[in-house]
C-alpha cells in the first residue's frame, strides 16, 4: 500500500507537457469518484478542461499505462474494472516484492531512524482512527510506504512495485474508508516498525508479509463493499 495496503495514492509528479488532466483523473480514480466503469468522453473531457482532444487523449494514454483505465477500438476509454481474482493475483506478487522491500530495508536503514515512525504510529493514529480522522492515517501510511523504499535502495525493486501502486489503491483506499481494516491493519504495521527499529531484517520481512495477508483476506470479505 507498501509498506501498507496500498491504501494511500501513491506520489505521482504532475504530468508533463501540459497535460494535468491525467493527475486530476488519476485523484478522482483512487478515490473512487469515478468508479471502475465509468466512461471518459474525450469531448467532454476536453471542454470541461479547456484542452484539446489530442491532450485529452495522452493523458488516457499515461492513465492506461498506469493500469487505471482501458480503452478499446469500439466503446472508447473507461476506467478499468479488475475482478477479486484479478486483485488476488496482484496481492500475492505484492506480499513478495513488500517483504522483500522490508528485509532491505531493515539491512540498510539504522534502527534508531525508524523511532519517529514508531511513535507516529502509536498513540497519534490510534486516536486518528478513533475519530474517524481516517485522512491521517493514509498520509502516514503512504510516509511508510516511502520510507522503506528509499531504505531499501533498489531501483529495480521500487520499479516493479510502483507497477503494482495504483491498480491496488484504487480498491486499498476504499478498503480503509469503509470498513473497519484500519484497526487491525494498525497492528500489523506497528509489527512491521518494530522489526525494522530492531534491525531484525527476517522479522521485518515476516510481519511484512503477514500484513499484505490480512490486506488479502479483508479483501476478501469486504469484496462487495469496496468493488
Amino acid at each position: 500500500m507498501a509498506y501498507d495496503d496500498g491504501m494511500s495514492e501513491p506520489a505521482l509528479a504532475a504530468p508533463a507537457g501540459g497535460r494535468p488532466l491525467a493527475l486530476t483523473l488519476r485523484r478522482r480514480i483512487l478515490r473512487h469518484e469515478l468508479p471502475p466503469g465509468t466512461p471518459l468522453r474525450e469531448q467532454a473531457l476536453a471542454e470541461e478542461f479547456g484542452m484539446s482532444r489530442q491532450m485529452v487523449r495522452e493523458a488516457l494514454a499515461e492513465l492506461e499505462g498506469r493500469g487505471l483505465v482501458e480503452r478499446g477500438p469500439f466503446r472508447g476509454a473507461a476506467v478499468r474494472r479488475y475482478t477479486l481474482g484479478d486483485y488476488l493475483q496482484m496481492m500475492q506478487v505484492r506480499e513478495v516484492l513488500e517483504g522483500l522491500c522490508a528485509r532491505l530495508a531493515a539491512r540498510n536503514a539504522a534502527p534508531d531512524s525508524w523511532l519517529d515512525l514508531v511513535a507516529r504510529f502509536g498513540a497519534p493514529l490510534e486516536a486518528a482512527i478513533a475519530t474517524g480522522e481516517l485522512a491521517a492515517y493514509l498520509d502516514q501510511l503512504e510516509t511508510l510506504r516511502r520510507r522503506m523504499r528509499d531504505a531499501a535502495a533498489s531501483e529495480s525493486l521500487a520499479s516493479t512495485l510502483a507497477g503494482y501502486d495504483d491498480r491496488t489503491a484504487m480498491v486499498m483506499r476504499r478498503l480503509v474508508l469503509v470498513t473497519d481494516r484500519s484497526s487491525q491493519a494498525l497492528a500489523e504495521h506497528r509489527a512491521v516498525l518494530a522489526a525494522l527499529a530492531a534491525g531484525d531484517a527476517e522479522a521485518a520481512e515476516a510481519s511484512k508479509r503477514r500484513q499484505i495477508q490480512g490486506a488479502t483476506r479483508a479483501l476478501e470479505r469486504y469484496w462487495p463493499l469496496v468493488q
